[in-house]
């Protein structure tokens, strides 16, 4: 099967979620006929979630993108190495590490470098981090901040239906902390190269609202190292929601976590938050990007309103990019545009 490319098929996450629920409904009645293939479950649709998967009654998950897997590699553009590792065998928990090339290493201030822990997008259900646009994302993020970078592969619904993914963030950021301890014996990568006393999370999409989450969870665990260690969370057209939902979108979420939070639940509805959380953010520094076209911009332009309007003591940065889709820098890394981007993640990285 010829299948378009994932980023692009990313970037129509919001136009689904916000905007497609009456027309879905309307196709769905000529489809369901060719789709439900009689009574058998293995081809009878529970789910469309169109354009990202299908599940079936019998369980059966149909994903239409993100599932090709590059391996890791030696970069030979940047520069940059890649390896995979295990976080937790238990629920089989990976990530991609991702190292600058031996000279960035030697020049960043004693060979110790910033900590990124990234998570991909993908609306909750597909994509991974071994994906070839998160992999040259990486790639090339990792080059031009000069960090080391973790990837996550955090399990993905409707099989591991929220708070899974989560879990999962919590159990790297975990792991990420106890490895980059020097001379704990952990990941080299980490406890050679990694400073965790500068430790930044950061997602696109899907990622960026497990960024989120991630920080507030760390803000109420009074005393622990991820509370201390978190020094900044870059949030990329994270995927937020809000009041004045279409149904697609309010089936969609329903979906993702299994009918456990509604909408107007601040996991996905920050906005929703007491000002008393929101001072509880561990990170000095937020950066919300918000691309000009995203139907989602609304509800992440309330997320910054929301935070500054706390109390909470931090700078939150809002950065716009006009006439742009969703996660759009995905898509052309060398475009202007994509690059201005990146240069202002990186440099919110390196404190500037």
């Amino acid at each position: 099967m010829v299948m378009a490319s994932p980023a692009l098929l990313v970037a129509a996450l919001c136009a689904f979620l916000v905007a497609a629920g009456e027309a879905r409904e309307e196709a769905a009645v000529g489809a369901s006929a060719f789709r439900s293939r009689g009574t058998d479950p293995n081809m009878e649709v529970k789910f469309d979630f169109s354009p990202f998967l299908i599940q079936y009654k019998s369980g059966r998950v149909q994903r239409f993108m993100g599932t090709t897997f590059v391996p890791p590699s030696l970069d030979a553009r940047t520069g940059v190495a890649s390896k995979d590792v295990v976080v937790d065998r238990g629920t089989g928990l990976r990530a991609r590490i991702y190292r600058p090339s031996r000279r960035a290493v030697v020049g960043g201030g004693g060979g110790r470098l910033p900590v990124l822990v990234y998570f991909h997008g993908g609306a909750f259900v597909v994509e991974s981090a071994f994906d070839p646009v998160y992999h040259s994302y990486l790639n090339a993020l990792t080059a031009r901040a000069g960090i080391v970078a973790v990837s996550v592969n955090y399990r993905l619904a409707p099989e591991h239906p929220l708070p899974a993914a989560y879990d999962d963030a919590w159990a790297a950021l975990s792991w990420v902390l106890e490895n980059a301890r020097p001379g704990a014996g952990g990941e080299p990568w980490l406890s050679k190269h990694g400073d965790a006393s500068r430790l930044f999370l950061a997602g696109d999409s899907a990622g960026g609202n497990i960024a989120h989450n991630l920080a507030m969870r760390a803000g109420q665990q009074s005393g622990g190292a991820a509370r201390t260690a978190i020094r900044g969370v870059a949030l990329l057209d994270p995927y937020f929601l809000g009041r004045y939902l279409s149904p697609g979108a309010e089936r969609a979420w329903g979906f993702i976590c299994a009918g456990r939070y509604g909408t107007g639940h601040p996991y996905v509805n920050p906005a929703a938050l007491p000002a008393a959380a929101w001072r509880a953010l561990p990170s000095p520094r937020v950066l919300m990007t918000v691309s000009g076209q995203d139907r989602l911009g609304p509800f992440q332009r309330a997320y910054v309103d929301a935070l500054r309007g706390s109390g909470w003591r931090g700078e939150a940065r809002l950065y716009v990019t006009p006439g742009e889709g969703h996660c759009y820098f995905l898509n052309n890394l060398a475009s202007p545009k994509a690059a201005a981007h990146m240069a202002t993640l990186a440099a919110f990285i390196n404190g500037s």
